[in-house]
Order: C-alpha cells, then sequence, then structure tokens
C-alpha cells in the first residue's frame, strides 16, 4: 500500500495522528505519497512538532461520531455530536429529560433506509452542523 492511500484513507476514517505524522514527514521530505508504506518510520519525526500540529488542528480535523441515547424501553434516537457529552446535551435540550443512557456506534454501522442500506458515515455527509438527530429506533418485543 502507497503512503498516498494511507494518507487519504486517514481523511475518510478520521484518524489525525497519523494524518499530522504522514503530512510532517511528507513536509520534511522523508517520505513522499509514491512510497510504500513499508517506509514509512514514525521515529524520523519530530513528535513534538507533530503534536503541536495535532493540538492546533492544522489539517483541519472535525471528529464527529454517533451516539445512540435511550428514550425509554422501546424508543431510541441516534445524534452525530462531537463528543458523548454534547449528544447528552443536545438531547437534554431537545427532549427536555436527561437520556436513559448514551453509547457510541461506529460511523461505518450500516443500517437499512428505504430500499436500501447507508451508514452513518454516509449519513453524517447529508448534514451541516452538529449536533444533529440523525435518526430514531424502535425496538419491537
Amino acid at each position: 500500500m502507497l503512503v498516498k492511500d494511507v494518507y487519504l484513507d486517514c481523511f475518510h476514517f478520521e484518524e489525525s495522528p497519523l494524518a499530522h505524522y504522514i503530512h510532517h514527514l511528507l513536509a520534511e521530505k522523508k517520505i513522499s505519497l509514491d512510497d510504500d508504506m513499508s517506509k514509512l518510520d514514525l521515529n524520523q519525526a519530530d513528535h513534538k512538532k507533530v503534536a503541536e500540529m495535532v493540538q492546533r488542528n492544522v489539517l483541519g480535523f472535525h471528529k464527529i461520531s454517533t451516539y445512540s441515547l435511550k428514550m425509554n424501553q422501546k424508543n431510541f434516537v441516534f445524534i452525530f455530536a462531537a463528543s458523548k457529552l454534547k449528544a447528552v446535551q443536545f438531547y437534554t435540550e431537545t427532549f427536555h429529560q436527561p437520556p436513559l443512557n448514551c453509547h457510541e456506534y461506529s460511523l461505518d454501522f450500516e443500517l437499512t433506509r428505504g430500499n436500501g442500506v447507508i451508514s452513518f458515515r454516509d449519513m453524517r455527509k447529508e448534514f451541516k452542523s452538529f449536533p444533529a438527530v440523525a435518526g430514531y429506533f424502535v425496538r419491537e418485543r
């Protein structure tokens, strides 16, 4: 696998630290995008510089996750938010009560919508601001 493929995957899967390491090593000309990943040696990086880059979010990562919040014994709401705390706050403000629980779901979790299947990662692209309600689920018993 090439460095450029992994670098693009970092953006797709929101792997901020690795993306910043690759960015740093590219800028220092210690690797190129066409190199095989086996040439990637993170020990060649200035770890302090990379930590500062991650802290400043040089590459502009804005991680948004999916959370399932339990409304009652049968009803759940999925919320896109930057953190569990923000999901719970948004839920409480929206529904005027705290959730019974809150669990993070993988963005790659797929669910049926209409006649097709969509992942939370693809669904998230339909939203412009966060936190936001992604949808509801009713457990059948």
